[in-house]
């Protein structure tokens, strides 16, 4: 179908540049490591780890695997995030969510340094994102890269969360108008929901955020020109609850009885009405994943910078 966005061009694009910046790097010495937080075997969680391994391998990113048995303490837990903050072989640490329910998440997210925090979750991330001060990042890229290489880098900005970071890269590469776009947003969590929101403001869209307790949720949705759904709810986007030719990105993922992935949107019937719509899977997953390795190159160029600011040519 001609209408569908599929993720997995831009992801490969994302890779590639991600290749050859982990190649220059390790012609100067250093290798890019991320660290993998598995608690527990939750399904989706363990998918989206081996996927994430698989990534690291193409694009040269030695994985640090840290598995852990579903009833490990938040102590134990703690004292990994502790260790990785402090070996310079790791340059980001990811923990895979949803954590065992007896285990604080913002609790385990919060210790990891900003500095390797490169989901770009924790509370002086997305503080960060909120104030503006790190919102530059999803503007000219080739300004934001100079950052890297010239002498006036800073050091205070933080890391972008990666899906909603990666689902304004999808919508851009499809040529997509935000700017004065009428965009509702369906889910108002950290993670998604409310920073995709700050990021569509700051791209001067007209953003309505949708919840559990919004009122005639089909009403807003039929005037919106963009929506993005982050609900893990199935089926809560049919295609009578959008007008015609909207543009659809279906951010949710539930994990299936029978092992299949599925969205928010029910795709046959939205895909009739929409002039794009992403797939579940396929559509923002990869690009996720892809803005994540993306970051921990940050991490691992402004980990090198910081250390010799003034070798570092612009």
């Amino acid at each position: 179908m001609s209408n569908i966005m599929n993720g997995h061009e831009l992801a490969d694009g994302i890779k590639g540049r991600v290749a050859e910046d982990v190649t220059a790097l390790r012609e100067h010495g250093i290798d890019v490591g991320l660290g993998l937080l598995l608690v527990g075997s939750n399904p989706a969680s363990r998918q989206y780890f081996r996927a994430t391994l698989r990534a690291c391998e193409k694009t040269g990113i030695k994985a640090f695997e840290f598995n852990v048995r579903e009833d490990a303490s938040l102590n134990e837990i703690l004292n990994i995030v502790h260790d990785v903050n402090r070996d310079e072989r790791i340059h980001g640490l990811l923990p895979l969510f949803p954590l065992p329910a007896r285990i604080n998440a913002r609790r385990v997210v919060n210790e990891i340094l900003p500095e390797k925090d490169v989901d770009g979750l924790g509370s002086v991330s997305v503080g960060r994102l909120a104030a503006d001060e790190s919102m530059f990042q999803i503007f000219r890229e080739g300004a934001y890269d100079r950052l890297y290489n010239g002498y006036r880098m800073s050091s205070v900005h933080g890391f972008l969360p990666c899906t909603p970071f990666g689902v304004i890269r999808l919508i851009e590469h499809y040529n997509v108008p935000i700017k004065g776009a009428h965009v509702v947003v369906i889910g108002k969590s950290i993670a998604v929901g409310k920073p995709l929101s700050l990021m569509l403001l700051a791209k001067e869209a007209t953003v309505t955020t949708c919840h559990r307790e919004t009122r005639d949720l089909a009403f807003q949705t039929k005037q919106a020109d963009i929506i993005c759904s982050a609900t893990g709810r199935p089926g809560l986007l049919t295609g009578d609850m959008i007008k015609n030719g909207a543009v659809v990105v279906d951010i949710g993922i539930k994990m299936l009885d029978d092992g299949s992935i599925t969205g928010d949107v029910d795709f046959a019937s939205v895909s009739r009405r929409a002039s794009l719509v992403t797939p579940v899977p396929g559509g923002v997953g990869p690009v996720t994943i892809a803005m994540l390795l993306k970051n921990t190159v940050r991490s691992a160029q402004r980990t090198e910078f910081m250390k010799s600011p003034l070798t570092t040519g612009g």
